[in-house]
C-alpha cells in the first residue's frame, strides 16, 4: 500500500471556480482525506508525520486533476497506455468516444473513414463491456469516460450510409446503445458533418438521444454545420436534445471560414436562449486551427491548410497543400484529392471568437487531439497549458479558478463523472501541482510532440502518475481506469 502524501503550502484551487486559498491536501490511498493550512500537525487520528510522505508546494498551485472532456483517445489508451500526451499536461482523465466515433460497440476487420480517424483499422470491441475489459487489462496511467457514437452505430446497424435508418436498423442502435449505457458508457455523441451520418434525420439522433436520457447520460454533438448553416444546425441539436430531454454539449465551438467570421456574436447569445429552457455545455480547443481527414469542401484557396498526414504521399508530411498543389502545378482541391486519404490542419477560425468562446460561462476546454496522426495539430500535447498561458496570464480573459474550473469541475458536473473535478474530502485523488507562473505549451505547428512546462506533479486515484518541472519529464505509473457513470 503506498504511504499517505502530504501536499504542503500550495495554493489550493478546488475546481468549483471559487476563491482559491494557501493551504494543504492530504491524500490518503485513492481519495482525498483533509483539506486546511498547518495539516502536519493535525493529521487524521493513527497518522504520524513519520509515514507521510511530504512534497512541499510553496509558490505552486494545486488543483484537481484536469478532464480532456474532448479527445479521440479511444484506442491510443489501449496501443501507447503511458499517455503522454495527455498526462503531461495535467490531464487525469479523458472522454472518449466524441463527434460520432467511437471504438465500441462495433466489430469489423477493415474499418472506413470517418472511424479511421481513431487510428486503427480493426474494430473489436462489440460491446462496451468488451472495450471496459480492454481498458481494465491495458492500465492506462489515465481515466477514461467512454460515449458511444452514432456514426459506430451506423456502421453496426444501418446497410447503407448515404440514407436514414429504417426502424430495424434503428431498433438494432437503440438497442447497442441501451446495452452500452447498461455497461457504463456517459452517453452518445454524433457526427453529423461527416458524410457517413451526414444523411441521418433529426428524428434519428432524437430517438437514440431519448435511450441516454433514460440511464442519465449526455448528448455531445459535433454540429451538422460549422460554417453558413451553424444557426439552422444549432436550433437542430438544441431541439433534438431537448426533445430527447437530454443534457447537451456543443462540441469544439467555433465559425468556420473567413465568411463565418465574427458570427460568434449571433452563436453564443443563440446557445445562452435555447439554454434557458435546457441544459446546455460547449467545449473548445484554444486554437485557431481545426484538425480533420482531408475534404476538398474545407479547401477554399484562401485558408492555410497544413498536412498531417497522408496515405498516397507520406512525404508531404508537416507541409502546406498550397505549396505541394504548387509544385505539381495543380489547385489546392485538385491535390486535396489527390493526397487522400489524409489529414490536415485547417487554419479557418478567426482569434477574436476563440477567445469569445473560450472565455464564455458554459464552455469547458478539450483538446480534440488526434494522437494517430504522422505530424498532429499541436493542441494534442499543449491544449490546457496553453489555456493558462494565452488565455489566462496572457490575454486576462478569467481568473486563474475560472480557468481550472473550465478544465475540471465544470466538466465533471456536465460529464456525469461522479466523485472528481473537485477538491474535497472523500473525491477521488486526482490531483495536479503546477507552476502559475510558468505553466505553458511548448507544441508548435512545426514541432508538435514536444512536453509543456510547468506541470509538476500529476496524482491518478492518489498514485503519483507524472513527474514533471525541473525533472526529466516520466510516467511513474499507470494507475488509471475507466469511469462509471453518475445520472
Amino acid at each position: 500500500m503506498t504511504r499517505p502524501i502530504l501536499l504542503e503550502r500550495g495554493l489550493v484551487i478546488d475546481g468549483t471556480g471559487g476563491p482559491s486559498w494557501p493551504g494543504d491536501v492530504l491524500i490518503s490511498g485513492d481519495r482525498i482525506v483533509a483539506l486546511g493550512e498547518g495539516l502536519r500537525s493535525r493529521l487524521p487520528d493513527g497518522m504520524t508525520i513519520g509515514e507521510v510522505d511530504v512534497i512541499d508546494c510553496e509558490g505552486r498551485a494545486i488543483s484537481p486533476g484536469f478532464i480532456d472532456v474532448h479527445t479521440h483517445d479511444d484506442a491510443i489508451v489501449l496501443r501507447d497506455p503511458l499517455c503522454l500526451p495527455k498526462i503531461s499536461q495535467g490531464i487525469t482523465t479523458v472522454v472518449t468516444g466524441n463527434c460520432g466515433i467511437s471504438l465500441a460497440p462495433y466489430r469489423t476487420p477493415q474499418a472506413k473513414p470517418p472511424l479511421t480517424l481513431l487510428g486503427v483499422d480493426s474494430f473489436l470491441h462489440a460491446t462496451m463491456a468488451d472495450y471496459r475489459e480492454a481498458v481494465r487489462v491495458a492500465r492506462p496511467a489515465l481515466n477514461v469516460a467512454a460515449l458511444v457514437g452514432h456514426t459506430t452505430l451506423r456502421f453496426a446497424a444501418v446497410q447503407s450510409l448515404d440514407r436514414a435508418a429504417s426502424a430495424d436498423e434503428l431498433a438494432r442502435m437503440e438497442a447497442l446503445l441501451d446495452q452500452a449505457m447498461e455497461e457504463g458508457a456517459h452517453g452518445l455523441s454524433s457526427g453529423l458533418f461527416y458524410e457517413e451520418a451526414f444523411a441521418a434525420p433529426a428524428s434519428e439522433v432524437t430517438a437514440l438521444a431519448k435511450v441516454v436520457a433514460r440511464h442519465g447520460g449526455v448528448y455531445a454533438t459535433h454540429l451538422r454545420s460549422e460554417m453558413q448553416a451553424i444557426i439552422e444546425a444549432l436550433h437542430e441539436a438544441g431541439d433534438t436534445a431537448f426533445d430527447a430531454g437530454v443534457p447537451l454539449v456543443i462540441s469544439h465551438h467555433k465559425c468556420a471560414g473567413p465568411a463565418n467570421w465574427d458570427r460568434t456574436l449571433e452563436t453564443l447569445p443563440l446557445i445562452d436562449a435555447l439554454g434557458k429552457r435546457q441544459d446546455i455545455a460547449i467545449d473548445v480547443y484554444p486554437y485557431v486551427a481545426g484538425s480533420t481527414v482531408l475534404r476538398e469542401d474545407l479547401v477554399d484557396g484562401v485558408i492555410d491548410v497544413m498536412l498531417t498526414w497522408s496515405e498516397p504521399f507520406p512525404d508531404v508530411t508537416g507541409r502546406l497543400l498550397a505549396d505541394v498543389a504548387r509544385e505539381w502545378g495543380v489547385d489546392q482541391k485538385e491535390a486535396c484529392g489527390r493526397l487522400q486519404p489524409g489529414g490536415a490542419c485547417y487554419f479557418q477560425m478567426k482569434e477574436e471568437d476563440v477567445e469569445r468562446v473560450i472565455a464564455h460561462p458554459r464552455t469547458m476546454i478539450g483538446s480534440d487531439g488526434l494522437p494517430h496522426d504522422l505530424h498532429p495539430h499541436p493542441r494534442l500535447w499543449g491544449a490546457f497549458p496553453r489555456v493558462f498561458a494565452r488565455y489566462w496570464r496572457e490575454r486576462k480573459l478569467f481568473s486563474l479558478e475560472q480557468a481550472v474550473h473550465k478544465m475540471t469541475g465544470m466538466t465533471a458536473r456536465n460529464m456525469r463523472i461522479a466523485g472528481r473535478g473537485q477538491l474535497r474530502i472523500g473525491a477521488m485523488a486526482d490531483v495536479v501541482v503546477f507552476d502559475p507562473a510558468t505553466i505553458a505549451d511548448t507544441a508548435t505547428y512545426d514541432k508538435p510532440r514536444s512536453v509543456s512546462v510547468g506541470i509538476e506533479r500529476v496524482f491518478v486515484n492518489g498514485t503519483c502518475a507524472y513527474v514533471g518541472g525541473g525533472h526529466t519529464p516520466e510516467v511513474l505509473a499507470r494507475a488509471g481506469y475507466i469511469l462509471t457513470r453518475n445520472a
